[in-house]
């Protein structure tokens, strides 16, 4: 068979196969080639006796700083060839980590818990990434060989039994992969050629404008491509876009949103682009005939924020502004809170408005939680742990009522009692231990004791951040779980709560949020967020109650509702 590598600087290149070592012949463009017989391979640059894998490696069994393997796409034997795609309008995300997913951690153990997201109703499964990275455990977000399927998880033929078996329960699959930067062991792509530009708050980020950064994006491209076409994955949810560092007229994302839409229509089934941006910046989910990249959505952070300042009380750090009175209705109504305003966890103006008339609101996620938002906190901790039932209920109602698309982190369904912690398992001691110091330094600093944080490298931090899947039959548990199956088939049944208009969509509420209204057709959802009962204006006279929490009572005379504290109700209006 043919090997190829692109290094653009090296003098020599030789292609190591099953120990046999063979000469590369340069060839246009920066790129070698060589013919041998086998199947494992890594290349050897100039005289440099340390084999390095292929960067553009499609497996990697003996981990990221082994040999590569060679891998025939074509041998999987596919069963979804009736499969023609969902889109992601009137879906619904369910956001899971393969390893802490089941207790075996597998996609294959993944497979046999597919019948409870097809029966909680979710259309999207959304996997964080599953590509190559150093150690056993981790989050997935310290990638170095992109195209490779991280093998504790099953490798790539894995991955596709996944998916096939999505496909088969009417799933669709969402990818989240890294572009921004690579992780800190296995990272080699510099040996090769110019692909690094400066750095990310997370590590080496790419050359996506400079000198040689043509193969560059090419190999973005093409990753991204292979996951759509090889893997039959039917969406991607790019990390962290805002670390794209890419000053070309044509932006990388751009240009992937319009390669992305050659390949959908070439397959003949819907494939999404989902950004994840800290910009506050709707310029990504615009047309692109209208001056925008064209990815089909984006994460809404700024909802979350201020439905977890609603619930929680919490007030520091990015929280802060979210405390301000009405912050809850005013991000509903416009998507971003910040848009041209001023941030003060920033010290800057922030962000740019939505123009609601002419962007629908199903291109923004709306969550209550995700893997950032609990794993991203000292101890892990979910919203169950803290906060009442009621006003976990009050606030998933209002994500599933919104005209944006919802989002669920994987246990939340349940009301889930294990946490979900930072870990990780690299076996370089030096580089373990600088993560573990710097982890306990950074939640230092924001007040948390060390002590308290815990040791990402621990075996233990990954085995209690496992869900228990005998939570879901339990008191406590069951009664959340059933509140999530109703409102996703109320989102089914109801097109209203499906309804993408945000020029139409009214929210009215309490000066300070404490109660809320959404209209939704002839829907009201109703909710109190406050600590003591309230009486609130319906618009219309109160019909029928298609989901509740609490014992709300209605006045049919007056068109009001009465709602003990931390409460809600959906009903349908006349």
């Amino acid at each position: 068979m043919m090997f190829t590598v692109w290094a653009p600087a090296a003098e020599r290149v030789r292609v190591r196969v099953d120990g046999a070592d063979h000469e590369m012949t340069p060839a246009a463009g920066g790129w070698w080639r060589a013919e041998a017989s086998g199947t494992d391979y890594a290349f050897l640059l100039g005289d440099d006796a340390k084999p390095l894998p292929d960067p553009r490696s499609l497996r990697q069994p003996a981990g990221v700083h082994g040999a590569s393997r060679v891998y025939d796409h074509s041998a999987f034997e596919w069963t979804d060839g009736a499969w023609t795609g969902r889109q992601l309008p009137g879906g619904v995300v369910y956001e899971l980590h393969v390893g802490t997913f089941t207790e075996g951690g597998t996609f294959d153990s993944a497979i046999e818990r597919l019948g409870h997201l097809a029966d909680l109703g979710v259309t999207h499964v959304e996997l964080l990434p599953v590509n190559s990275f150093d150690g056993t455990a981790g989050w997935g977000y310290d990638g170095v060989l992109w195209g490779a399927v991280h093998e504790p998880y099953g490798g790539p033929d894995g991955l596709k039994r996944f998916v096939d078996a999505c496909h088969a329960r009417g799933l669709a699959v969402v990818l989240d992969v890294v572009y921004n930067h690579l992780g800190p062991s296995g990272a080699y792509l510099d040996r090769f050629g110019p692909y690094f530009a400066g750095r990310t708050d997370w590590g080496a980020g790419l050359n996506l404008d400079g000198p040689g950064s043509d193969e560059v994006r090419r190999y973005v491209l093409d990753n991204a491509l292979g996951w759509l076409r090889d893997f039959h994955v039917d969406a991607l949810r790019l990390d962290a876009v805002h670390a794209l560092v890419d000053k070309r007229a044509v932006h990388l994302l751009e240009e992937l949103a319009t390669e992305v839409d050659r390949l959908s229509a070439a397959l003949l089934r819907p494939l999404t682009l989902i950004a994840e941006s800290d910009q506050n910046d709707p310029r990504l989910v615009t047309r692109r005939d209208g001056g925008g990249y064209g990815l089909g959505a984006q994460w809404s952070d700024d909802l979350h924020h201020a439905l977890h300042v609603r619930i929680t009380g919490e007030t520091t750090g990015y929280y802060t502004d979210f405390a301000a009175p009405g912050a809850l209705a005013k991000t509903l109504r416009e998507v971003f809170f910040h848009a041209g305003t001023f941030s003060s966890f920033r010290e800057r103006t922030h962000g740019r408005p939505v123009d609601t008339r002419t962007t629908p609101g199903h291109r923004f996620l709306a969550y209550l939680q995700n893997h950032d938002q609990i794993g991203n906190r000292a101890t892990g901790d979910r919203l169950s742990a803290t906060v009442a039932p009621g006003l976990i209920a009050c606030a998933a109602a209002v994500v599933f009522c919104s005209p944006y698309t919802p989002m669920i982190f994987m246990g939340e369904e349940w009301g889930a009692s294990t946490p979900w912690q930072f870990f990780a398992s690299f076996p370089d001691a030096e580089l373990a231990e600088a993560v573990r110091t710097g982890r306990r330094r950074e939640f230092g600093r924001h007040g948390w004791g060390e002590a308290d944080v815990p040791d990402p490298m621990d075996p233990a931090t990954v085995e209690r951040s496992k869900l228990d899947w005998a939570e879901p039959g339990k008191a406590g548990h069951r009664e959340v779980l059933e509140l999530y199956r109703t409102l996703i088939r109320l989102r089914r049944e109801r097109p209203e709560l499906t309804d993408p208009d945000l020029a139409g969509f009214e929210v009215r509420a309490a000066p300070d949020d404490s109660w809320l209204v959404l209209h939704r057709g002839c829907l009201r959802l109703v909710c109190n967020f406050g600590a003591t009962d309230a009486v609130v204006p319906l618009a219309g006279t109160p019909g029928e109650v298609l989901a509740s929490w609490g014992a709300p009572e209605f006045d049919d005379a007056r068109g009001t509702a009465r709602l003990p504290s931390a409460s809600f109700a959906l009903v349908a209006s006349s």
